[in-house]
C-alpha cells in the first residue's frame, strides 16, 4: 500500500485544513511534493489561499538548484506565486524576527535522508528554538526516513565538534523521519518547548527502504537524483572531509569515489578485495571504474575509483563501509592523500573530516590504520536507542 505522506493527509482533510485560522508559512524544497508530483507551494495556494504568506527555503535553496556548501542563496519574491521567499541558508541560517513576523502556524516539509550529515533537519531544530516564547504553532508534516526506521548505525556526535552538518548528540545513521526529531528536539534539547504539531504519515513502517514507500522520488539536494544514493550517502559524505572525489561533476555523485592517483583495477585486484573479504562486511560490491568530474574536485581531471554497489540493503552497512574505504584508500594513496582544510559549513578552525565524524577519533583510527572490529567501539548506542524509543511514532 502507498505510503500517504503528512503533505498528503492534509491535502485530503478538510477538518484538518480547518484547524489552521491565521497565516500560514511554508519551509519547503524541491522535494516537497504530494504523491501525484504537485508541489507543496500550490496545494497551499488552494487551501489557504491569501492567508499562505511566506515561503522558506532550506541549504540549497527553494528550488534545490545550488551545488554546494557555503554556497548561499539570496532571499526573493517568487515570479510565478507572488510571495516573499526567504532563504535559510543566506547570511543567517535561523529566521529572524522579522521573518517571523505575521506568521501564526509555520508548517515544514523536507524529504531528509535519515543521516547526521545532512542539514535539513538542523533548519527544522533552529526554527523550533527561534519560535520559543512567540505564538507561532510549527507544524511538520511527516516524510519517510529513505533508508529505514530501523538501522542505526555510527559514532555519536561529540559536543565539542556541533556545526551545520551535526548539532545534536545523535548517530550518523539515526533511524527517525524528521518530525521524529521534532519530537527528540522538544523532549531532549530544547530549553523552552514550543507549540509543535506533527502531521503523521499514514501506512509507513519502520522497516521500509524508500521504494518500498511506492512514492516518487525527487532530489532532495542536487546531488541525490535517486533513492540509490541515500543508501550510500552515509558512506561518501565522508569524502567530502578530504581531497578524493565523492562524484560531484559525474551523473553518480555520491555514489562514487575516486582520485586522479588511484588505478583502480591493480587495487581492487592486488590488495581491496582481500582486504574486502578480511573485514566481513557485506551487502555491497566496489566496482573498479574511471570518471571524469566536470566540476567541483578535479575537475575535468580523469579520476580512478570505484562505485558503490549495494546487493543487500539489509545488511548493508553505509557507515562501516565508508570509513573502511577512506582508511583503505588514506593508505594506499600515501602522500597524495590530502584531508580538506577548513573552512566547512562555516567551521573555520576544525578539520572537516572532524566535525563531519563528530569526533577526531575516526580520523585517528584511519590513519593509525587500525582494524575493522575496532568501530565497534565507537557505536556506544544504548542510551540513544531508549531516547529514540521515547519519541518513535510508527
Amino acid at each position: 500500500m502507498k505510503v500517504k505522506t503528512g503533505l498528503d493527509f492534509l491535502i485530503q482533510d478538510k477538518a484538518l485544513q480547518n484547524k489552521f485560522k491565521g497565516n500560514v508559512a511554508l519551509l519547503c524544497h524541491n522535494a516537497s511534493i504530494d504523491s501525484n508530483f504537485n508541489h507543496a507551494v500550490l496545494k497551499f495556494k488552494e487551501i489557504f489561499g491569501k492567508r499562505f504568506v511566506k515561503i522558506f527555503g532550506p541549504q540549497h535553496g527553494f528550488s534545490t538548484d545550488v551545488q554546494d556548501n557555503m554556497v548561499e542563496t539570496n532571499h526573493t519574491i517568487h515570479p510565478y506565486f507572488n510571495i516573499p521567499v526567504y532563504s535559510l541558508y543566506s547570511e543567517t541560517r535561523i529566521p529572524t524576527d522579522e521573518m517571523l513576523e505575521n506568521i501564526d502556524h509555520f508548517f515544514v516539509d523536507l524529504q531528509d535522508v535519515g543521516c547526521r550529515i545532512y542539514t535539513y533537519i538542523y533548519t527544522l531544530t533552529l526554527l523550533l528554538e527561534k519560535c520559543v516564547g512567540k505564538d507561532i504553532q510549527v507544524v511538520v508534516l511527516d516524510r519517510p526516513n529513505p533508508i529505514n526506521g530501523i538501522d542505526i548505525e555510527g559514532n555519536i556526535l561529540e559536543s565539542e565538534f556541533k556545526s551545520f552538518v551535526g548539532l545534536h548528540p545523535i548517530p550518523v545513521r539515526h533511524g527517525m523521519t524528521i518530525g521524529e526529531v521534532a519530537l527528540m528536539h522538544q523532549n531532549l534539547w530544547a530549553k523552552e518547548k514550543i507549540n509543535l504539531e506533527i502531521i503523521k504519515m499514514h501506512h509507513w513502517r519502520r522497516e521500509m527502504f524508500f521504494e518500498d514507500t511506492k512514492l516518487p522520488w525527487i532530489l532532495p539536494s542536487p546531488n541525490l537524483a535517486r533513492a540509490e544514493s541515500a543508501y550510500t550517502f552515509p558512506a561518501t559524505v565522508l569524502f567530502e572531509g578530504t581531497q578524493l572525489s565523492e562524484g560531484r561533476g559525474t551523473s553518480q555523485p555520491l555514489e562514487i569515489v575516486g582520485h586522479p592517483k588511484i588505478k583502480p583495477f591493480s587495487f581492487y585486484e592486488t590488495h581491496l578485495s582481500n582486504s574486502i573479504k578480511k573485514s566481513k562486511l557485506e551487502g555491497f560490491v566496489l566496482r573498479p571504474i574511471t570518471f571524469l568530474p566536470t566540476f567541483q574536485k578535479h575537475d575535468n581531471t580523469i579520476c580512478g575509483g570505484f562505485q558503490i554497489h549495494i546487493t543487500n540493503k539489509k545488511i548493508f552497512k553505509p557507515w562501516r563501509v565508508g570509513q573502511f574505504l577512506l582508511r583503505e584508500l588514506y593508505h594506499y594513496l600515501g602522500n597524495d592523500f590530502e584531508w580538506k582544510e577548513p573552512p566547512y559549513e562555516y567551521n573555520y578552525t576544525q578539520k572537516p573530516i572532524d566535525i563531519i565524524n563528530g569526533t577526531d577519533k575516526l580520523r585517528h583510527w584511519v590513519e593509525n590504520n587500525e582494524s575493522i572490529d575496532k568501530l565497534d567501539s565507537f557505536e556506544k548506542l544504548d542510551d540513544y536507542k531508549e531516547q529514540l524509543n521515547e519519541v518513535k511514532m510508527y
